[in-house]
C-alpha cells in the first residue's frame, strides 16, 4: 500500500507540473499570438492605405516609389542613421568605402527636413567652394529639399563629372541664405595626409576611415620614421572634422598604437550579441608620444580611436568635445533589391563608456582661435552634435527627466586654414616639445599665442 501511495503522489506531482508548464506555454503562445495579431492588423491598414493611394490619387503613382518611400519612412522613424539603400545607392556606397566615388565631397545627414553638412572632405569641390561643417542645405538648383529623403537629396547632388549644381546654404552667423555653385567631380579620397613638423614631430591627418586608411597610416608612420630618424619625438594624429567610416578600420588604426587590451566593445539588443575587439602585440610608433586632435566634427570611427587611446592612456586627447555618434550601422544586403543600413549596436570605449549623444571630452580642452570677424559669432558657430539630431538614440540607463542634463551638444568645428594660426595644432606641438605641460585636472583652456 505504501508503494502505491508514493506512486499516486508522484503521478499527482507530475500532473501538476505538466499542467503548470502547459499553462505557461499557453500564456506565452497567447501573448505572441496577440502581438502577431496587432502586427497583421497594422499591415492590413497599410495595405488599405496603399490601395486607396493607387486607385484614388489624382495621378497614377509609381508603385515601386511608393513602397520605397514607405520603407524609408519606417527606417527614418528609428534613428537618423538607419536607411534603405536601393540597388544604385548600395553600389555607390560600396564604391565610396573603397575610396573613390562621384559627387561633391561632403558627408551629410538629414535634420528637420533639410540636409546638414557633417563635414566637407578635403580637396574636393565642396571644400574648395567653402562649404563648412554645420551648414544646412535647403535647396538644390533652386528646388527645395523639404519632403525629400536623405538618399533622394544625395542622388540629386550626384551627376555627370564637370556638371554644376547650385546649393542654397543656411549658415549660423549669416543672416540670409546664400547660394554656392559647385562643379561635380570624381572624388578620390586620400584618407591619410602627413608631413614633418620641423625636424622632430610627425603630423598625420586622417580624413576618413575607408578601406585604404590603415595601410596609408602605416606608410605615413614608416616614411616619417625614415625622414626624422632619431630626432622624432612623437606624433600628432589629427582627427578633426573626420566624420568616421568603417568600424574595422577604426579598430585597426587604434591597434596601430596599442600593444594589448580592448579597443572597442559593441553591444546589440541581446547580451549574446556583445563583441569585444582586442589589440594585437606591436606598436607601430615604438611607444613614441601621441597626441590626438578632435573637435565637434569628429564622429563615429574617429571617436572609437580617440576613446580607445584615451582609456589606455596611450595618447593625450586635445581639442574640443566630439560629435557623439556612438552607434554601429550594419549593411544587410537584400539581394537584387539593394541593402538595409540598420543601427544594430551601440559601441563603448574599453572602460565601458558610451559616447552616444555625449561625445569624447578631451584631456586638454583647447578652443581653436577664431578670426576677428568670427569672434562675435563664436556661439553660433558651434556644431550641432548627435544629441541635437531628431530621433537620435537616447543615453542608456537614465530617466527622461535626467536625460537632457546628461546629453551634450556639439562643439566648434572650426580649424584655421593656415597652420601658423592653428591654435590646437600648435598647442599639441608645444606639448610634444616640452614647451607646454598637460594639466588634465583643470582641463585648462589654451590661449592663443
Amino acid at each position: 500500500m505504501r508503494k502505491s501511495e508514493y506512486a499516486l503522489w508522484a503521478l499527482l506531482v507530475l500532473a501538476v507540473l505538466a499542467a503548470g508548464s502547459t499553462m505557461v506555454s499557453l500564456a506565452k503562445s497567447q501573448s505572441a499570438s496577440a502581438a502577431n495579431s496587432e502586427i497583421y492588423r497594422q499591415l492590413d491598414l497599410f495595405g488599405e492605405v496603399l490601395e486607396r493611394v493607387r486607385s484614388d490619387y489624382v495621378e497614377k503613382p509609381d508603385d515601386s516609389k511608393l513602397i520605397e518611400a514607405a520603407i524609408n519612412g519606417m527606417l527614418s522613424a528609428l534613428d537618423p542613421h538607419s536607411a534603405y539603400l536601393n540597388p544604385k545607392h548600395f553600389r555607390d556606397m560600396q564604391v565610396q568605402t573603397r575610396g573613390e566615388f562621384g559627387g561633391l565631397g561632403i558627408e551629410v545627414t538629414m535634420e528637420n527636413g533639410v540636409v546638414k553638412v557633417v563635414a566637407p572632405i578635403e580637396d574636393t569641390p565642396a571644400a574648395k567652394a567653402g562649404i563648412q561643417s554645420g551648414d544646412l542645405i535647403t535647396a538644390l538648383d533652386k528646388e527645395q529639399i523639404q519632403g525629400l529623403t536623405l538618399q533622394e537629396a544625395v542622388e540629386k547632388m550626384r551627376g555627370p563629372v564637370n556638371s554644376p549644381i547650385t546649393l542654397t546654404i543656411v549658415r549660423k552667423g549669416v543672416d540670409d541664405p546664400f547660394d554656392v555653385k559647385v562643379t561635380r567631380d570624381i572624388i578620390h579620397i586620400n584618407p591619410v595626409k602627413y608631413n614633418a613638423e620641423g625636424d622632430d614631430v610627425g603630423y598625420i591627418r586622417v580624413t576618413t576611415f575607408n578601406e585604404q586608411t590603415t595601410a596609408n597610416l602605416q606608410k605615413a608612420i614608416d616614411d616619417l620614421k625614415k625622414q626624422l630618424g632619431p630626432k622624432l619625438k612623437g606624433y600628432v594624429i589629427d582627427l578633426r572634422n573626420n566624420p568616421g567610416g568603417l568600424l574595422d578600420q577604426a579598430i585597426s588604426v587604434s591597434d596601430a598604437f596599442l600593444d594589448q587590451g580592448a579597443i572597442v566593445l559593441t553591444r546589440g539588443r541581446n547580451l549574446e550579441e556583445t563583441q569585444r575587439s582586442n589589440a594585437r602585440p606591436g606598436d607601430l610608433t615604438d611607444g613614441k608620444e601621441v597626441i590626438v586632435l578632435i573637435n565637434g566634427g569628429s564622429a563615429s570611427a574617429s571617436e572609437i580611436v580617440a576613446g580607445a587611446l584615451q582609456d589606455h592612456h596611450r595618447a593625450i586627447i586635445l581639442g574640443t568635445r566630439s560629435f557623439g555618434k556612438g552607434s554601429v550601422q550594419t549593411i544587410i544586403p537584400l539581394g537584387s533589391n539593394g541593402a538595409l543600413r540598420l543601427t544594430t549596436a551601440r559601441y563603448y570605449t574599453p572602460s565601458g563608456r558610451s559616447i552616444q549623444a555625449k561625445g569624447i571630452d578631451p584631456d586638454v580642452t583647447v578652443e581653436e582661435e577664431l578670426p576677428d570677424d568670427l569672434k562675435k559669432k563664436a556661439d553660433e558657430l558651434s556644431t550641432r552634435g548627435e544629441a541635437n539630431l531628431r530621433g537620435h538614440l537616447k543615453i542608456e540607463g537614465v530617466n527622461d527627466d535626467d536625460e537632457a542634463s546628461q546629453e551634450e551638444a556639439g562643439s566648434s568645428s572650426y580649424v584655421a586654414p593656415e597652420k601658423e594660426k592653428d591654435t590646437q595644432l600648435n598647442y599639441a606641438l608645444d606639448l610634444l616639445r616640452g614647451i607646454k605641460s598637460v594639466d588634465t585636472e583643470t582641463k585648462k583652456k589654451a590661449e592663443a599665442n
